[in-house]
């Protein structure tokens, strides 16, 4: 990964693991919490690809199994936002930008209901039951509607700060400056040759003119 998609996503990560922790958390919303952190991760795997998609989806998940108040066991979330973010990045098209808002909006849905499945599935295999006493369905139809309402707020633009991320100004300007100096100097080999060719074109005019004036001497005399 760059270091300005390395910057950008820890950024990104740390900003939106404060807010669902310290405000979407204390809403007491009925059934799940908006997951802020999953629209980041999905937000950044459409644009980054798979790859980068599931290294940010696991360090992000990772870095809310350590955040307190977590009480499940360590690497559970991190599995989670692992496979979303590299299922995410599959979809990414060949040019880097999505056409239509129906398919990252459709996206969320499937990552809301997918990453509230696996959480349940992986909790009830190493014991957790809280999802059972919660209820799986009323959870599950929670949380693709918090995120669905929340994303167009923050997926869109955080794929704006990514693309400009990946465009980045200092990379243009090196590039730019490595095509201008390979211009330069096939610019410059073409100005030797056109000033030896005017250089040729001024030596003839001369002698044709120093010609003319001796062809003229020659009747004067």
């Amino acid at each position: 990964m760059r270091f300005n998609r390395i910057l950008l996503s820890t950024t990104l990560v740390v900003v939106a693991l404060v807010l669902q922790v310290s405000i979407l958390a204390r809403l007491q919303l009925p059934g799940a919490v908006p997951d802020l952190l999953l629209l980041v991760v999905l937000a950044l795997a459409f644009v980054y690809g798979h790859v980068s998609g599931a290294l940010i989806g696991f360090g992000a998940g990772l870095l809310a199994d350590l955040a307190p108040p977590a009480d499940h066991a360590a690497g559970r979330y991190a599995l989670v936002l692992c496979v979303i973010g590299y299922l995410a990045g599959l979809t990414k098209p060949e040019n880097g930008q999505l056409r239509s808002a129906t398919g990252p909006m459709a996206m969320v849905v499937a990552a809301a209901a997918v990453s509230t499945l696996l959480y349940a599935g992986v909790g009830a295999l190493v014991g957790d039951t809280a999802a059972r006493h919660v209820g799986l369905v009323p959870l599950l139809i929670s949380a693709v509607v918090y995120d669905l309402l929340l994303a167009p707020f923050t997926v869109p633009l955080i794929m704006a700060l990514a693309r400009r991320a990946e465009n980045d100004p200092l990379a243009d300007t090196t590039t730019a400056g490595t095509d201008v100096s390979t211009g330069w100097m096939a610019s410059g080999t073409g100005l030797r040759i056109g000033s030896q060719r005017s250089g040729l074109r001024i030596k003839a005019a001369r002698s044709r003119a120093a010609r003319a004036g001796r062809i003229k001497g020659v009747k004067r005399l």
